[in-house]
């Protein structure tokens, strides 16, 4: 028994399932999961010493790559200073004045610790300012843990086989409304069934949690103009998109302004992190200033902001980091469709998804006509091969800075080889 399957069966006498978040204990692919000893740049080395080309990258954050030296530079210095205070420091401001300068249209930011607060807070603030409660989302799409946002999800919980989750009641979950991600139609039935009812529309731009399925021309542009017509909110659920597909995010990429944005990973260089934002007019309505309430111990955390503006530093106006990165990305896209017969490849910016089934992949439907055991299969053929994918579907595989062409090449040789 190698040290990681010993140390999953340490694990699963202490964690539900041997671990902290479901998707890891490769549950929807098979085996026992790896356990990470440390990482750099684009590798990542388990706890058996075999190292793997890395396309999680912690699921987004390391678009720079893991121990980015700038990131890891300005963490050591911030942890000299101390590890939390519970009080304001000048890093929270500056991150916040950063953000601001590059989303287009973002004019104030609350930090909180992680996507899914951010995503409550936001949705609380969203009823707070419209005085409405319902909240329309879309099947598919993951938006963090909170009660009201398990409903049809994404990410983990479509190849666990469990779309809505245990302990949501009936109360928390009747006030979110479900749409079809690139349906306007659907949305505009959802509206027109609850008039006057709907505070805001909930969505991830490019959906990253069905796989990666980008919107179809007109898709934002005509939620943008519902919200409007309808006085309701728009809000760009962008933990994973925030800072990746452009240095502004979706925001900038497609040209179309939310109302409310939600960030999280990139932000954070690698650390536990949150942020929601918007306009002076809607964030003045959070508490100390207006009456919705949120609060957090350790929002703001100095080393979190830390890394994150080192992050964010090295990305502000770099359209050539991006521009690189997704050319490897397109390319390692073209590669794979032509490796893997039967599949679809679904390509945006730095993020891509093999999906096993035939035909376009642009909606929820869509991607879950996907052979998830032969994916399974697929994984565990490039992880013997020393190339660490997503252990489930529905995931994003990430690309960074770090990735080289040498490691494209690798991983479309590796994957001709698969005949599952």
């Amino acid at each position: 028994m190698g040290k990681s399957e010993a140390l999953f069966e340490r694990a699963k006498k202490v964690l539900p399932g041997g671990v902290n978040s479901p998707v890891r204990a490769f549950n929807a692919v098979g085996g026992a999961p790896r356990f990470i000893a440390s990482a750099e740049r684009e590798f990542m080395t388990d706890a058996d010493g075999k190292t793997y080309l890395d396309y999680v990258g912690s699921w987004g954050p390391m678009l720079l790559g893991h121990r980015d030296p700038a990131v890891e530079a300005a963490v050591l210095e911030a942890v000299r200073g101390g590890l939390s205070f519970g009080a304001a420091t000048e890093r929270e401001v500056e991150m916040a004045e950063l953000m601001c300068r590059m989303v287009p249209g973002l004019e104030m930011v609350r930090m909180v610790n992680s996507g899914t607060e951010a995503v409550m807070s936001a949705l609380r603030l969203a009823r707070g300012a419209t005085g409405r409660d319902k909240i329309i989302k879309f099947t598919g799409c993951y938006h963090g843990h909170s009660d009201g946002m398990l409903v049809k999800a994404g990410s983990g919980l479509l190849t666990n086989g469990t779309p809505d989750s245990s302990g949501v009641t009936a109360g928390a979950a009747a006030d979110t409304l479900l749409a079809e991600y690139n349906d306007l139609a659907s949305v505009r039935a959802r509206f027109e069934a609850e008039p006057g009812a709907v505070a805001a529309v909930i969505v991830e731009p490019v959906a990253a949690n069905m796989g990666v399925v980008p919107p179809e021309p007109g898709f934002l542009e005509g939620l943008r103009a519902l919200c409007d017509e309808f006085g309701a909110l728009l809000i760009f659920d962008e933990v994973i998109t925030g800072f990746r597909l452009a240095p502004g995010g979706a925001v900038e990429r497609f040209g179309v302004r939310p109302d409310l944005t939600v960030f999280g990973k990139i932000i954070g260089g690698g650390m536990p992190v949150g942020a929601y934002g918007g306009s002076r007019s809607l964030m003045e309505h959070v508490s100390p200033v207006g009456p919705v309430y949120q609060a957090g111990t350790l929002s703001g955390n100095p080393v979190a902001m830390a890394a994150g503006l080192a992050m964010l530093w090295q990305l502000e106006g770099n359209r050539a980091l991006y521009e690189g990165i997704e050319a490897k990305a397109a390319r390692l896209a073209a590669g794979l469709r032509e490796a893997i017969p039967g599949v679809t490849v679904n390509q945006i910016g730095s993020l891509l998804c093999v999906f096993f089934t035939e035909g376009p992949v642009r909606t929820y439907a869509d991607a879950r006509r996907s052979d998830t055991a032969r994916y399974g299969r697929y994984f565990r053929h490039m992880l013997d091969r020393g190339i660490y994918l997503a252990p489930a579907q529905f995931e994003a595989m990430f690309l960074g800075a770090c990735h080289t062409d040498e490691d494209v090449d690798r991983t479309i040789e590796a994957a001709k080889a698969f005949r599952g």
